[in-house]
């Protein structure tokens, strides 16, 4: 478009979603004003460590949707319209370079979500986006101004605003969060145990005060976010010990702490045997004795009995999908009303995927109120 759009959008919510999809209604020359109580991408920040982590280094868009415990038939739609690629394309296109880590992370060079902020924000202030620091709390006053409504509230707000519409809301829950647990674990708290596996996941696992943390009880406590608590998780501490029998017919005079010592952390390894004599020799264990160790190695049971309140990175649940078209982003029942980002009912795992969420569904409003404007 030659001049500016006389469509004029409103932006509810100047989180990761709701400040792209301004920045590409902009670049259209579409009139817009982003909402927000608090300053524009204020979340952004903690992303990645406060590094950012922008995407994930998955390329096949089914492939990519597999992360994402809820959304996942969903974002088959909304990630071929907008893959990894392209939220590389529109870094790049802004100036922000980004590079790849071997676990697939993709991260601005300068490791900075500071920098990514400025960047983007930057990028709006030229583009001369309006932006009005003020709680919206009715949706119907900005249609009697604005053509259009885009509700990018994140996942902790927003609903309110929805409820008039009679839309379907699926109870928020935490998600990618550590979990408290009946077991008192505070003699494990800071040890770590890599590659952990449970349900044939395999990663790292942190004990803390509260009970356990780290990469694999995040994923665990996505995809576990709707259970009833108190729920049991069963853990293999060490999934590469097949044959203890074996080391201990070779270990016959080492002692049973120190044979368990070469496999997990001391504190880990008394913990397992805090009943047993950990002083028994290699030779000296018997059957009974070495499959009690086994079991409570490789049945690790961990009674989940709530979440660590402020932890988590997102939540599960939001506007339930079946609400929206997920080729344009709107509301079915409200016309020229759309919802994008972690309000809807969308979540991924760690390493990129839930600000993949944000980048793809906010260029997916966008086009279609663009596609109207012409």
């Amino acid at each position: 478009m030659g001049q500016e759009s006389k469509i004029k959008v409103a932006v509810v919510g100047a989180g990761a979603s709701g400040c792209i999809c301004a920045y590409h209604l902009l670049k259209a020359r579409i009139n817009v004003t982003l909402f927000d109580k608090n300053l524009p991408l204020r979340t952004l920040l903690p992303t990645g460590g406060g590094r950012c982590n922008l995407a994930h280094a998955e390329y096949d868009f089914k492939e990519l949707a597999k992360n994402y415990p809820r959304g996942e038939k969903f974002l088959y739609s909304v990630f071929s319209q907008f893959s990894t690629s392209d939220t590389i394309e529109l870094f790049n296109e802004m100036g922000i370079k980004t590079y790849t880590q071997d676990d697939g992370r993709i991260f601005p060079k300068s490791n900075s979500s500071k920098d990514v902020q400025k960047v983007i924000l930057q990028e709006l202030r030229t583009k001369n986006v309006k932006f009005i620091q003020k709680e919206i709390k009715d949706i119907n006053e900005l249609f009697e101004k604005y053509s259009a409504v885009v509700v990018a509230t994140g996942g902790h707000s927003g609903y309110e605003l929805l409820k008039q519409f009679n839309i379907k809301i699926i109870e928020p829950r935490p998600s990618l969060v550590g979990l408290n647990t009946k077991e008192d674990f505070m003699a494990l708290s800071g040890i770590v145990i890599k590659s952990a596996m449970i349900d044939g996941i395999q990663e790292d696992i942190l004990f803390t005060h509260f009970g356990v943390s780290g990469p694999l009880i995040y994923k665990i406590s996505s995809l576990n976010a709707f259970n009833e608590i108190p729920y049991i998780v069963t853990v293999d501490l060490c999934p590469n010990l097949l044959n203890l029998q074996e080391i201990l017919n070779s270990n016959p005079h080492k002692e049973l702490k120190n044979i368990l010592a070469d496999f997990l952390p001391n504190k880990i390894a008394k913990f397992i045997l805090k009943d047993i004599d950990e002083t028994l020799k290699g030779y000296q264990v018997n059957g009974t004795t070495r499959d009690l160790i086994l079991q409570r190695i490789h049945e690790f049971k961990i009674t989940v009995n709530g979440t660590n309140k402020g932890e988590e990175t997102v939540t599960a649940g939001g506007v339930d999908l079946d609400e929206i078209n997920p080729k344009s982003m709107e509301l079915k029942k409200v016309p020229n009303m759309y919802c994008i980002g972690e309000i809807l009912n969308i979540d991924g795992f760690c390493g990129g995927f839930n600000l993949q969420n944000a980048w793809s569904t906010a260029y997916v409003c966008a086009k279609s109120i663009i596609a109207q404007a012409k």
